[in-house]
Order: structure tokens, then C-alpha cells, then sequence
């Protein structure tokens, strides 16, 4: 099924279920009045749900039109929102543009950070900047949602705890990232608010593209309305959205609703090294950061700008069939 939560001024919004095309909704408050609402008592929730959603696809109920413009990020808020990093190659790529290895354990061991869960942005939301010098950049992600998660819980149990999926744009402020983990403290400042896709969707509705908690698609990132990134979801995952939901879980309890991310997606080119830009026939970049380091290493600096007010990003996923499945992420970038 597919669930969204409509914009309406609350904080936590209204939850919806959303017809399979993504042109219809209908109200589930009769069911629950929001999804962190719903996530917490999953199993009574999920059922009545699934009904409605057969219901909205037969046209059983009455359904008024969805507009992604009036959706908010899924959770507008979170009691946790945890990102990983599934892709190595986008860190052994960041490691070699500044003469540095990845240390073994990264392919065994993922990266995670606690990122900020109180003030998730509307996947239309303008993305506030207050300095070009941040340097602001986009990074396309998927996210699961989970239920509640023992600590101690393995991998192979995990997937069965990931009730929801959807896409992610991870804003991150380069230029703020070094300073912050000179102090080896971690980010805070330089990830500010995310933005998720306007529906989440059960795993099922993925189909043969949900294989062993990696979803095989492509990433569909457009940057000022020109193609940037075609990365392939299902290739180059050192680890699966269950590793990285069991690797959160393994010395705390995971609350109903927490978000786990997959850090960017990235691929390796067609001859194992770098990825190559889709103007030249690659699958291109889920972030700015990735081409820049790329250039770093062939011509020693980078030549592509971070975003600036004015630029554009739009991110979202297709199904075999070319329908879009989240709805998609699309932010202007202002001045704050």
C-alpha cells in the first residue's frame, strides 16, 4: 500500500492512503489520525489500512485528487531518524580525492550518524541557506521506517521490522563537515533539515525490485532540470537496509516510526573505477560532492559549484513500467 501524510497545518499532519498511480487519497483517520499514530500499534493499524487501499483502487470509497505539492515528509517528525552509509563507493571516493584509505572495517562495519528528527521539510519545501560558503548539496537516499526494534536484533530479523520505504534528499553543507568532525564529535550543523518523498510504501509494492532488503531501481536525480544521476539502488550495497536497521538496533531498542537511511547511492563505472556523468553516458551522481571529488582526483580540483539559491534539485524512483512510485522530492534552493 502507499501512505502519505497530507499538510494541514498540524504538526504531524493527516494520514492518507494513496491510490497506486498517485492520483487519489482518502482519509484514514478513521483508522488513525496520523502515521506515527499507526506505526505504533502496526498490527491492528496495518490490516484496516491494506483494506482501504484495496478500496481506493477499486474506487469503493469516496477518494479526492492528490497533489504531491500538498503532502509533508510521510513522518513530518521523528523519534529517530538514523542514516548509514550502504554505498562505499561513495566514501572510498571521498577517502581517495584527499590521499586517504578506507580502513578495512568500514566493509564490514557500517557508518551511521543521528541526524535531526524534529523538523523534517515537506518534499516541496524551498531548502533554506544562510551561506553560499556551506556549500549545499543534495544527497539522494532511500529510507526505511520500521517498527519497533529489540536491541540485539540480527539482520535476518530486521527485514521482517521494516513496515515502510521511501526516498530521501539528505541535505548536508560541505563546507561546515570538516570543522565539525575536526572535533570528533560528529555532524550536527552541517546536516540540516532532510526531506523525504511525498508517499511511503509497504515493501511489497516494489515487487521483484525489493530483493533481500536492497531495492533494484534506479535513483532518479535531475539537478536544474538536467539529468544528474541514474545511480542503480541495487548495485554497489555493501549492505543491506537490514544491516544497517540491525546495526542501529545493536545496543539500543528501535522505536516505532525510527527512519533508517542508506546514505547516497553510488556506483562504480563500468570498469570499476569511477562513476562517469550521464551527459557522457554514465549513471551519474546521487550528489554533488561525488562529481567534485572525481574531478579532485583526475585534474586535482573540482570544477562543479555546490548549489546555490536559485538551483534546483528533483529526486525520485520508477518502477519497471516508468510510474513513479514515491512521488518526487523537489527543492529550490533560497536564501534563508
Amino acid at each position: 500500500m502507499k501512505l502519505a501524510t497530507l499538510n494541514d497545518g498540524t504538526r504531524d499532519g493527516k494520514l492518507v492512503v494513496v491510490s497506486k498511480d498517485i492520483t487519489r487519497y482518502c482519509i484514514a483517520d478513521n483508522i488513525a489520525p496520523t502515521l506515527q499514530a499507526a506505526l505504533d500499534n502496526w498490527n491492528d493499524c496495518a490490516p484496516k489500512l491494506e483494506a482501504l487501499y484495496r478500496d481506493v483502487e477499486h474506487q469503493t470509497v469516496p477518494c479526492e485528487r492528490f497533489h504531491e505539492r500538498d503532502a509533508h515528509s510521510p513522518l513530518p517528525r521523528a523519534y529517530q531518524w538514523a542514516d548509514g552509509s550502504a554505498y562505499i563507493n561513495h566514501v572510498e571516493l571521498v577517502r581517495k580525492a584527499r590521499g586517504a584509505e578506507v580502513p578495512e572495517s568500514f566493509y564490514h562495519d557500517p557508518l551511521i550518524y543521528q541526524g535531526g528528527s524534529d523538523d523534517f521539510l515537506p518534499p516541496r519545501a524551498d531548502i533554506p541557506l544562510g551561506d553560499e560558503k556551506w556549500g549545499c548539496d543534495m544527497e539522494g537516499e532511500i529510507a526505511v521506517i520500521v517498527d519497533d526494534v529489540p536491541m540485539g536484533t540480527s539482520a535476518a530479523d530486521a527485514a521482517d521490522h521494516i513496515k515502510l520505504v521511501m526516498l530521501v534528499n539528505d541535505v548536508s553543507l560541505r563546507g561546515l563537515i570538516p570543522g565539525e568532525l575536526a572535533k570528533g564529535f560528529g555532524f550536527f550543523q552541517s546536516k540540516p533539515s532532510t526531506a523525504f518523498s511525498p508517499v511511503c510504501v509497504t515493501p511489497d509494492e516494489l515487487g521483484d525490485a525489493w530483493k533481500d532488503t536492497v531495492v533494484h531501481l534506479p535513483l532518479m536525480v535531475n539537478y536544474n532540470g538536467e539529468p544528474f544521476g541514474r545511480a542503480q539502488a541495487g548495485e554497489d550495497a555493501t549492505f543491506s537496509l537490514a544491516d544497517l536497521v540491525a546495526h542501529a538496533a545493536k545496543t539500543r531498542n528501535l522505536g516505532a516510526g525510527a527512519i533508517i537511511g542508506s546514505g547516497t547511492i553510488s556506483n562504480k563505472g563500468a570498469d570499476g573505477g569511477p562513476g562517469k556523468p550521464v551527459s557522457e553516458g554514465g549513471l551519474g551522481y546521487s550528489c554533488i560532492a561525488e562529481i567534485r571529488m572525481i574531478e579532485t582526483i583526475a585534474d586535482g580540483e573540482a570544477k562543479t559549484r555546490f548549489m546555490s539559491p536559485g538551483d534546483t534539485v528533483k529526486i525520485w524512483m520508477e518502477d519497471a513500467e516508468g510510474h513513479s512510485i514515491f512521488g518526487a522530492i523537489r527543492q529550490d534552493v533560497v536564501e534563508a
